[in-house]
C-alpha cells in the first residue's frame, strides 16, 4: 500500500513508520519536514499534498496542535487551537480525502487519553480528543466507496516521557511497539467506526 503518515516526524509518526515502513510505500508529510509539506489546518495545503502525492491506499494522521494551560488562563483563541489544529486539520485530511484515497482505503486519525483519563492544564486537549471520537464514530457510516476510518487514543507514548512525564502523574506509559501496532490494525485491518484505545 502507498500509505501518508501526517506528522511523521513526531514520536507517534515515528512508531507508525517503523511498524508500517517494511510492508508499506510511506509517504512522510509535515509541516516543517518530510517528503512533502503540509499544513493540515489549511485546506488548500490539504489540498496541494494530496495533488503532490496522487492517489493513496491509506490516510494516518498523527499531528495536531493544542494548548495546555490551567483553565483559568484560556482565552477563545488558545482554546481554539485545537479545535483548528487538532481537530478540524483531520477532518480537513479526511473531507479533501474521500476521492484521493483508493476504494477500500482507510484514513486513521489520532485523538489520545486526556479524555479520558485527564492532566491539570489538560482540558483543551481533552475537548479535542473528544470531538475526534465523535468524528469518526459519526463519519464511518457515511464513507463511500468502501473506505474506513478510525482513532487511535495512546496513552502516553514511553519515548515521549523524558519531555512529557511530569505532565501525567500516575500514567503509566505506553511502548511505542503497541502504538504502532494499533496503527497496523486499522490500516491493515478491516474495523472501522471504532476508537482504538492503547493504554
Amino acid at each position: 500500500m502507498r500509505i501518508v503518515v501526517v506528522g511523521a516526524e513526531g514520536d507517534i509518526g515515528k512508531a507508525v513508520c517503523a511498524e508500517l515502513e517494511s510492508r508499506h510505500e510511506i509517504i512522510r508529510a509535515g509541516r516543517s519536514s518530510g517528503d512533502v509539506r503540509v499544513d493540515m489546518a489549511n485546506r488548500a495545503s490539504v489540498d496541494a499534498m494530496y495533488a503532490s502525492c496522487g492517489k493513496v491506499d491509506a490516510v494516518v494522521s498523527t499531528a495536531g496542535d493544542v494548548h495546555f494551560s490551567p483553565l483559568h488562563d484560556y482565552t477563545e483563541e488558545s482554546f481554539m487551537l485545537g479545535l483548528r489544529n487538532k481537530v478540524l486539520g483531520q477532518v480537513n485530511l479526511v473531507l479533501a480525502g474521500l476521492d484521493i484515497v483508493n476504494e477500500a482505503g482507510s484514513f486513521t486519525l489520532t485523538s489520545g487519553v486526556l479524555d479520558r483519563d485527564p492532566i491539570r492544564t489538560g482540558a483543551a486537549a481533552a475537548t479535542a480528543n473528544g470531538a475526534l471520537g465523535g468524528f469518526v464514530v459519526g463519519a464511518a457510516i457515511e464513507m463511500p466507496r468502501g473506505l474506513r476510518i478510525n482513532v487511535v487514543s495512546p496513552g502516553l507514548l514511553d519515548v515521549s516521557v523524558p519531555r512529557y512525564g511530569e505532565w501525567f502523574p500516575g500514567h503509566e506509559p505506553v511502548s511505542s511497539k503497541r502504538v504502532g501496532l494499533a496503527y497496523a490494525k486499522s490500516v491493515e485491518g478491516a474495523i472501522t467506526g471504532k476508537v482504538i484505545v492503547i493504554g
